[in-house]
């Protein structure tokens, strides 16, 4: 169900943690390296590009994200479409990146666990995950989930510190792993609506189909703006976990 036009309805403002998680990467010679949800493919050439990468793949979930892919990529940079649960490979990265995408991921502990076995003796993991759960924006989507007698989408996030004692337990020499606040003018608080319209949403028009997901965002957006009220601009407090480690 994902919309890249809904997506990138904020493009802008989605952009900055993306530059921060790059900014914590060590630039090392002829890098191979894989971004796992790499959307429409357009940071991905931004990363592949920064990094001046030897080679990189972009695997993403979504043939409608990835219809757009064909113009960000060439030799050097390829796409696939596939799960990320499912990615394996035979020939070790230099650097594992993922950008807003491993919070759809269960189980991080055997993830990054398997993920760090597709890594070269000193490569890098760099991964930005959004951990907003407790803002109203995404603990009113469970509430309404729950009077509908519907399954609530559940991040799998974990705590921050579970994170550092995880890529040390890996085997991870350093790192760096912090949360972050980032705020966002927004024109109004409806915004907001159309913010996670492009995002978490998403998992409940998947699942609920037409009817129900229109009964479903009638009740969020009453619910929504009767908490946080009518403000415009409204400044829009996300937080996200970004970690980068090296082996």
């Amino acid at each position: 169900m994902w919309n890249p036009d809904q997506y990138e309805k904020f493009k802008d403002e989605r952009k900055q943690p993306f530059r921060d998680l790059i900014a914590l990467i060590e630039h090392r010679p002829h890098m191979r390296v894989v971004d796992l949800g790499c959307g429409t493919g357009e940071l991905t050439r931004e990363l592949h590009d920064q990094l001046h990468a030897e080679e990189t793949l972009g695997i993403d979930s979504s043939e409608t994200m990835l219809l757009k892919s064909s113009a960000f990529g060439n030799e050097l940079l390829r796409f696939e479409q596939g799960n990320i649960e499912a990615f394996v490979t035979d020939r070790p990265y230099d650097l594992i990146f993922s950008n807003a995408a491993l919070h759809w991921v269960p189980d991080h502990e055997a993830l990054f666990r398997r993920l760090t076995s597709f890594l070269t003796p000193k490569g890098q993991i760099a991964v930005q995950m959004p951990a907003n759960e407790d803002h109203p924006s995404h603990a009113i989507a469970v509430e309404v989930a729950f009077s509908m007698g519907e399954e609530p989408r559940r991040s799998d996030v974990l705590p921050l510190v579970r994170y550092a004692q995880l890529l040390h337990r890996l085997g991870f020499q350093r790192q760096h792993v912090r949360m972050q606040v980032y705020g966002h003018l927004l024109e109004s608080t409806s915004a907001v609506i159309e913010w996670v319209r492009g995002t978490l949403l998403t998992d409940y028009e998947k699942r609920l189909g037409t009817v129900k997901f229109a009964r479903f965002m009638e009740l969020y957006r009453k619910l929504l703006l009767d908490t946080l009220e009518d403000e415009r601009p409204y400044f829009y407090t996300y937080k996200r976990i970004l970690l980068w480690a090296s082996l």
